[in-house]
């Protein structure tokens, strides 16, 4: 084939590749970047974006040979590490993960997304505080991205520093005023702070975002067994478990936060406590 041809050719199967990388439909842009390594198998950012794409469809072993080859080719290539570091903590490989991130940073650590992978990764392997660096970070290079302040919310909490996160939570409901899930966190981290009434309206509007939303119903459970109030906490847990009874019986079976009304008879039933005869509760 002509080499101007064949050049050409690249260039489209490339572009059309991307293009349908972008609308999500990653199993076509894999079949267009695998017609661009037929004619080049060298090709670097073909191998780079079929490793993202199969990423995506969790093929991480096919990814992981895409970027291994990437790196073969191109030892410092921060893009593919990052690729690498994605695939590896997919597959659950956290330590190789941060690996990886670790080494796209040293080549390019002008992106907030790797500083963001990377603190997942750490969050994983319970690495808080170095999580919390990276999340920092990456907040300093995109302070608009209200996934990186709510991560960086719970590595905070993590690490019990309560108000903070909550100060990195009220960033991420600024940022994104119906992200129902920042919401519901932030009633918990109210709840933790003792400030009941805030808390409950945190809760309602994780509800007002998200009808259908378990976790809220059972935060308000909590909030409401907190104030020794039985009534309304059984009427929210109940809310909650029949969204998901098997998870949440559980749950509230091992909270503390129901310890002031775990007595109390209705609560009983909704936990299925079995009834103890008086001369038992005696002993």
């Amino acid at each position: 084939m002509n080499q101007s041809i064949q050049s050409s050719n690249l260039q489209t199967w490339l572009g059309q590749g991307k293009a349908l990388y972008e609308l999500g439909r990653y199993q076509s842009a894999i079949a267009k970047f695998d017609k661009a390594l037929q004619l080049d198998p060298y090709r670097l950012d073909a191998r780079i974006s079929r490793g993202y794409a199969r990423c995506e469809i969790n093929d991480c072993a096919g990814a992981l040979e895409d970027f291994d080859l990437a790196l073969r080719l191109q030892p410092e290539n921060a893009s593919a590490w990052h690729g690498h570091g994605i695939a590896e903590a997919k597959l659950g490989h956290y330590l190789l993960a941060v690996s990886s991130f670790e080494q796209s940073l040293q080549a390019d650590d002008s992106e907030p997304i790797t500083w963001y992978n990377c603190g997942n990764a750490l969050m994983h392997l319970k690495r808080y505080k170095s999580a919390l660096k990276h999340f920092d970070r990456a907040a300093e290079l995109n302070p608009e991205r209200h996934h990186t302040w709510y991560k960086r919310a719970i590595a905070l909490a993590a690490l019990n520093r309560e108000p903070e996160a909550l100060e990195s939570l009220d960033k991420t409901v600024a940022l994104k005023p119906d992200c129902y899930y920042a919401w519901t966190y932030r009633g918990t981290m109210l709840n933790r702070l003792s400030r009941y009434p805030e808390a409950i309206s945190s809760f309602e509007q994780s509800l007002h975002c998200r009808p259908l939303n378990p976790n809220a119903w059972y935060g308000l459970a909590t909030t409401y067994a907190l104030l020794a109030d039985a009534d309304t906490a059984g009427l929210n847990l109940q809310r909650a478990m029949q969204l998901n009874p098997a998870i949440y019986i559980l749950m509230a079976q091992k909270d503390a936060s129901f310890d002031r009304i775990r007595s109390c008879e209705k609560i009983r039933r909704l936990l299925r406590i079995p009834h103890q005869p008086p001369s038992q509760l005696r002993e």
